[in-house]
């Protein structure tokens, strides 16, 4: 049974890891390519581990996919921001239909 749900979280996170990857082709700015491979990495690669770990249960591949979860929850948002923050100061303009700049209000 834990096989099966571990095969079920894989094809979510491929389906995440999927439409991620056609959000990088298909968005106008960087920043909004940048939100899409975020949220794909985060949510599809991790989806994949935990199927992974729930269909080799505690062993070392087992073991060493819920580590590569927990690394990837933690770098993974913290590095988009900086980017993002990076392209900002560097002057990478938003994109024309965008509403809002947060990063640009903070400044004045």
């Amino acid at each position: 049974m834990s096989e099966l749900i571990g095969y079920i979280f894989i094809v979510i996170g491929l389906s995440f890891d999927f439409f991620g990857c056609l959000g990088l082709v298909r968005f106008p700015d960087v920043y909004n390519r940048l939100q899409a491979s975020t949220k794909s990495v985060t949510l599809g690669t991790c989806s994949i581990l935990f199927g992974l770990f729930l269909i080799k249960g505690m062993s070392a591949p087992g073991i060493k996919a819920i580590l590569c979860i927990i690394f990837i929850i933690l770098t993974s948002p913290v590095s988009a921001h900086a980017l993002a923050r990076g392209a900002h100061k560097s002057g990478v303009r938003l994109w024309d239909k965008s509403i809002c700049d947060r990063y640009e209000e903070e400044k004045r």
